[in-house]
């Protein structure tokens, strides 16, 4: 037996439970992992108030990310072997956990150079930060972007990628510390939006022009201020919802300026597409061993203390990775 999360109703960070759980040996396709590190991602909280559309049936162990070591391998299994460091970002929840089951086309190898703890910390906001950049809107050179939640566990990886790509950064935080990183992580300009207006800033920093793409993780609360950003023909990238679902759209609001509205989710690139998967991987970890991406493993709690986590990560009194680190028996 080993040791897991589990999440027997919905509800605040009191339903996190810390209990034994049977992991059994891995089927046809399948691994076994031991756990070096676990992330945490806002889909996570989501998931455990019972809010996100693909949200498991009670009870469920929750979490999507992370990064160990193979124990051992199903039949039919040729994609690794025991004793492989491996890191997957998934929607098959399970990962709170200090061992797990997982198919092996869901997990993707860890090089030499990099720290399994760093992989565990941004498979899946570094992959998801590949879509945004690469498949929501395509950022190239000489574009200017905004990026809401700039210190978050995806903005920032989201503004140090555009910055090398040759992007023009513009990101809004919530305070000072905050700006200070997001500054470090490749922001040109740094909009306190609680002190200022973002809509004018932007519109100021852009002489009027508005900003090519908006990638949005908070949705209600600047969901018609990120549309308004927008020059003629501009992307409003939504990837998350942190404090509420937006307002029904009206075609008045893209319809005058030709915007597009989409919303990127990794799961709908990566999660049955391995040649995809792989690329984007390997493209990420190039980058954080080459030093392009800097991964900010800010907080780290035992896996037990996992609702500790959960208040820092609702409260957004987090900036860049929260990693859960398995408990030893």
């Amino acid at each position: 037996m080993v040791k897991a999360i589990t999440v027997h109703k919905h509800g605040g960070p009191e339903v996190l439970r810390w209990e034994e759980v049977e992991v059994g040996v891995p089927k046809e396709g399948e691994i076994r992992l031991k756990q070096n590190a676990i992330g945490l991602n806002f889909l996570d909280v989501y998931m455990r108030q019972g809010l996100h559309n693909r949200a498991p049936p009670l009870p469920f162990t929750p979490g999507m990310e992370g990064a160990g070591v193979v124990t051992a391998v199903g039949p039919g299994v040729t994609s690794c072997q025991v004793g492989d460091v491996v890191a997957y970002a998934t929607l098959q929840v399970g990962s709170y956990a200090q061992e797990r089951i997982l198919r092996a086309d869901q997990v993707v190898p860890v090089p030499s150079s990099v720290d399994p703890v760093e992989a565990a910390a941004v498979i899946f906001k570094g992959l998801t930060a590949h879509v945004l950049i690469h498949k929501g809107f395509k950022v190239e050179r000489g574009h200017t972007i905004l990026v809401h939640a700039a210190a978050g566990g995806v903005g920032y990886l989201v503004c140090q990628w555009a910055n090398a790509i040759g992007a023009t950064v513009i990101g809004t935080v919530s305070n000072m510390e905050k700006a200070v990183q997001a500054k470090e992580d490749g922001c040109h300009h740094v909009i306190l939006y609680k002190e200022e207006n973002f809509v004018d800033r932007v519109m100021e920093i852009t002489a009027g022009k508005g900003v090519e793409v908006v990638y949005d993780s908070v949705g209600k609360d600047t969901f018609n201020g990120s549309l308004a950003c927008l020059k003629k023909r501009g992307y409003l990238v939504l990837f998350g919802m942190s404090s509420g679902e937006p307002d029904p759209v009206c075609v008045a609001q893209i319809s005058a300026k030709s915007l597009y509205y989409t919303f990127s989710s990794v799961g709908e690139y990566t999660e049955d597409n391995r040649d995809e998967l792989l690329v984007a991987a390997e493209e990420l970890f190039c980058n954080v061993a080459n030093g392009v991406l800097k991964v900010r493993v800010n907080h780290k709690y035992p896996l037990s203390q996992v609702s500790q986590a959960h208040m820092a990560v609702e409260s957004r009194n987090t900036t860049g990775s929260v990693v859960l680190i398995p408990d030893e028996e």
